[in-house]
Order: structure tokens, then sequence, then C-alpha cells
């Protein structure tokens, strides 16, 4: 029960109902003479701690771009060059996002919320997109359909390659929505369509924020896809500043308006988040929502699902068994086994490392909701929307000049990964913690347990396989990650991702396609993860 819901009082001797079991469970905790969790000061250090970890390229950025005066970085930024980019990242930006909504929701619509055969199978073909790396996707279409590049290409590529951001949550939400909700709205005159619209949406809103927020973030940082379908954005502009102009300081600039743009988005999103509470505590049980019969519209539903696999992973498919298949007439990569040993385990250690540093912010967020909780959250996001590139050159300007010592190491490979990748993690850890109801851990302390151990005992099994959905989406973003490590990886480290581009880059398609098979068999069983902790999730 959500809390723009009322519900009557119960009767005599009746169970609680929710206004009660929360107001039970805030006495209970200032019975016990602690402070809310989401309040404590360690807390709130560990958050602080991540996000000033995360704003050190922010940092950087700003003061490179500043570094030789406000007037000569505002002549730069007053220019149709920059104008042009703008429009460019924008348009994708809309795009992109528009029809990953439409996607994502339309399609989690038809799996969770009416007849369509074989649900079972769709929930798996709709979310393995995700195992196939952008940059992997824009080859195939460009060797599919040649002149395949500009606005046109890059929407079609990046909408296949992200639409199950959106589905995904979504999914997970409907499948367990209170049929109580529609069935009153029904009471109401509102027909299936307005129901759906007025009340389904409303309830799957924060999943369908969080998802549309992270293709946006994506698309911001986007490189490898861009490049190869020769769409200038700002990530794309501020590579060629670096590596072909030798220009650090053109690139902050653009890199400061970047994260103008990353600013907007994150505001849009919070404001459109609201604060409205999701977990539900109180009497009774929720009510599966029944599923509508599709009728004769079943093959319509059926063929749009097809064409929407076949162009998400039917065109990578092809094109990978047709590179696959003059691979044996090339030499065979030696390389190989060492390559994908490396990949694994970055991808390992990035993903726990990543997941751990989310837990004190997106506790903050969903608990405490404090002007703090929603800066460190945003210091996050933002740093995240950077290139990997510009958030690799500022810890490379950083160790430099500080700690020497940690130059070109594991560890500061470890980090840029988790500025980057922190987003992932943080929408899939708020969403599981947000769905756990505080009062349980209340409860809990009043039977004796200290803060910690009702937080071990109590909250985290019910948060775990949530949260396992975000290790799953930082492992799959490292093993793809390709920019920051092509720059900061020690000396002799290679990834199935750098491996594949540097093939790529020569136009050896042949060598480049076992590197590009290994990254979707590594990244698929993460997509079964995926599914099985968004499943249990929405269960909480």
């Amino acid at each position: 029960m959500t809390s723009t819901q009322t519900r009557t009082a119960p009767p005599a001797g009746g169970p609680p109902s929710d206004r009660s079991v929360r107001r039970a469970g805030r006495l209970a905790g200032r019975r016990a003479g602690r402070r809310a969790p989401g309040d404590s000061l360690p807390l709130r250090a560990a958050a602080l701690a991540v996000a000033l970890v995360c704003a050190l390229p922010l940092v950087v950025v700003v003061f490179k771009a500043f570094e030789s005066g406000a007037g000569k970085a505002f002549a730069l930024v007053w220019r149709p060059r920059i104008g042009e980019l703008l429009v460019n990242t924008v348009s994708l930006l809309v795009l992109t996002c528009a029809i990953s909504i439409v996607l994502g929701v339309g399609a989690a619509w038809l799996v969770e919320r009416t007849s369509l055969p074989g649900t079972a199978f769709w929930r798996i073909a709709l979310v393995a997109p995700l195992a196939v790396p952008s940059f992997v996707n824009s080859f195939a279409w460009s060797a599919l359909v040649p002149g395949f590049e500009g606005l046109a290409g890059a929407v079609i590529v990046t909408s296949l390659s992200y639409f199950p951001f959106v589905f995904l949550p979504v999914a997970a939400l409907l499948r367990t929505l209170d049929q109580g909700l529609e069935d009153a709205a029904r009471a109401l005159g509102h027909g299936p369509w307005r129901t759906f619209a007025r009340v389904g949406l409303a309830q799957v809103r924060p999943a369908l924020l969080g998802g549309v927020l992270l293709v946006a973030l994506h698309l911001l940082a986007e490189y490898g896809a861009l490049e190869m379908l020769r769409f200038p954005t700002f990530t794309t502009a501020i590579l060629d500043q670096f590596e072909v102009a030798f220009d650090s300081r053109s690139g902050s600039v653009l890199a400061v308006v970047l994260m103008g743009i990353a600013g907007m988005v994150l505001t849009l999103e919070l404001l459109a988040r609201g604060r409205v509470r999701h977990a539900r505590v109180g009497s009774g049980t929720v009510r599966r929502a029944t599923r509508g019969r599709l009728g004769r519209a079943t093959p319509f539903a059926l063929l749009g699902l097809t064409v929407l696999t076949a162009l998400a992973l039917g065109v990578p498919a092809w094109s990978l068994g047709t590179w696959l298949s003059r691979a044996d007439q090339a030499t065979e990569p030696a390389n190989l086994g060492p390559t994908l040993w490396s990949t694994l385990s970055l991808g390992l250690v990035a993903a726990a490392v990543t997941t751990v540093a989310t837990v004190p912010a997106a506790w903050l967020i969903a608990r405490s909701r404090s002007w703090f909780a929603v800066a460190v959250e945003r210091v996050t996001y933002v740093a995240a929307s950077l290139p990997g590139v510009v958030v690799a050159l500022a810890l490379i300007t950083l160790t430099i000049s500080f700690v020497r010592p940690l130059y070109q190491t594991t560890m500061v490979l470890v980090i840029a990964y988790t500025i980057l990748f922190l987003p992932r993690a943080m929408v899939a850890t708020r969403a599981a913690i947000a769905a756990v109801p505080p009062e349980l851990a209340d409860a809990a302390r009043t039977l004796g347990d200290s803060p910690v151990r009702a937080f071990w005992r109590v909250q985290l099994p019910l948060m775990l396989r949530g949260t396992m959905a975000g290790f799953a989406l930082v492992f799959i973003a490292v093993t793809t990650e390709l920019t920051a490590t092509l720059l900061l990886a020690p000396t002799g480290t290679h990834t199935l991702a750098t491996a594949f581009w540097h093939a790529s880059a020569s136009l050896d398609y042949a060598a480049a396609a076992p590197y590009a098979a290994a990254l979707v068999v590594l990244s698929a069983p993460l997509t079964y993860l995926l599914l099985h902790g968004r499943n249990e999730e929405s269960r909480t």
C-alpha cells in the first residue's frame, strides 16, 4: 500500500492498519533510544567518502577547463561546433529514451500482464541484449547495412542495446502489482487502458525512471558505438580533443558542458520521482493481477516481440557467425585465454567493490531522503556521465601528481570502474532497500537486536537478491568498457573489449570475432542473475 492510498480503520480485534504499524515502528525506535540507521553518522561518513572519490574527476575537469581563465573557457563554448554537438547529443537522448520507454514498457506489459504465450522465454530474450556490447552491435549493423550511420543509425543501435534497462525493472514490478487498486479504478468508470495509464504506470514510475536514467547516463558517456557510426556527440568530440588535437583544455571544457547536461537530466528525474513510499506493510495479502486476454491480437504481439528480438539479437548473432566462419582462415588469437581471465577477474572485483560502495548512499536516499543523501547520489551520477577517457585522464593526473606508486595499477583501474558504473548498482540497490519495510528492523531492535545485527539478520537477506542484479549490471559494464581500460590497464593487461577494438579498428573482423563471441558468452549467464534478482526483489 503506497502513501497515496488511504485505508479505513480495521474492526475491533482485526489486523492492524498500515498507519498503526508505522506508528508502532517509530514508537519502538524511540523507545530503543537509538537513531534510525538512515541517520547514523558512520553511514553518512561512508557515503561521503564514496561521493568524494567520485567527485575527484569532476574537480580535475573543472580545474583544467578554467585553468586559463573563465573568458577563454566561455569563448570555447560559444562556437557553432558546440551548438552542433549539443543538438546531436540532446536529439540522441530524447529519441533513444523515448523509444526505450515505448519498447521497454510495451514489452513488459505484454509479457507480464497479458495471455501472451511463452512468457518465460520472452523474459530471457528481452533481457539478453544486455549481453551484447553496444559497439559490437554497431559493428554488426554496419556490416549488414552499408552506409548505416548518423542519427538514425545511432538511435537504432542504442535503443536496441539499452531498452532492457527499462524492460527489466518495469516487468518486475508489473508482475506483482496489487489487483485491488486496478479494480477500484475500474469501479470508478475507468477503462482498461485508462486504468493502466493512471494506476499501473503510477506504481511502476520509480522503476521506469530508474531505467530511463540509466539509459540517459549511458548515452552521455557512449563512445565506441557512436564513433563506429560516425555520429559526433560531446563524448566523441572530447576523445578527439585528447587523442588527436592533444588539447586537454578544450576537452575539459566540453566535459563541463556534458556535466551540465547530466545535471539537468538528474534534476528532471529527481523531480519526477517524487517522495512516494513504495514498501507495503499492513494486513491482508497482495492480489496478483489477472492477465488480460489478447485474443485476436496474439499473433501481432508475438510478431512484434519476434521482430524486436531479431533486431536486438539476430543481427549481432548473424554478424558474429559470419566473422567466426572466416576466422579459420586467419591466425587464431593465442592470448584469448589470458585475456578472458583478466576480463573475468577485473569484472568480478570491480562489480563487488562497486556494489558494496553503493550501499551507504542507496540506504540514505531510500530511507532518509535528506538533502545530504540527494547530494551524494547526484554527485555519483554526474561523475558517471563523464566519458571513460575523461575519468581515466583525471585519475592519471591525480596519481602522477600525488600518489605516483599507484600509477597504472589495477587499483586505479578498479576505482575508475567504480566511478563510471556506480549508478548501475545504485538504481538496483536503492530499489531493493526501498522495497524492505523499515518497520521490520524497528521490530527486530525492540526484541534486543542492535542496529547492525538487525540489518544482517532482517534487512540484508531481503535486499540481497535485488542488490545482486546491480552486481550483474556492473559486471557486464566492466567487461565491455573500452576507453578507460585502454588508458589505465597495467602494462600487459588486456581485456576482451580492448582486444576486439584493436582488431576491428584495423578492419580485421575475422580476428576480432573470437573476442566478441567470448564477450557475449561471458555476459550471457549474468542476464539470468539480472532476471532472477529482479524477480526476487519484486516479491520482497
